[in-house]
């Protein structure tokens, strides 16, 4: 067998909201050079994401995965919990 790459974009994030059954919304963050200073910024981007055993909590590290749309607002899938929130 031949292991094939995905093509599927991961990111990681922070568990912002979980009141929904089955879904959270994490927060990403990335650092992007001001195009005229080149100071890096902080810009930020808040995703639905499908979590089926509702394993995550408010302010956890999560690694999420891109996959079909599931829904009208989640094309995102929690693959792992990389840290709990204290």
């Amino acid at each position: 067998m031949v292991d094939e790459k995905s093509n599927k974009k991961t990111r990681v994030g922070f568990v912002v909201s979980t009141k929904m059954d089955k879904s959270a919304i994490v927060q990403t963050e990335r650092l992007v050079p001001h195009k005229l200073y080149g100071k890096f910024m902080r810009q930020h981007n808040k995703c639905m994401v499908h979590d089926p055993e509702n394993s995550c909590s408010v302010g956890d590290r999560v690694l999420i995965e891109e996959c079909r749309p599931l829904s009208k607002n989640k094309r995102w899938r929690i693959m792992e919990v990389i840290e709990k929130a204290v």
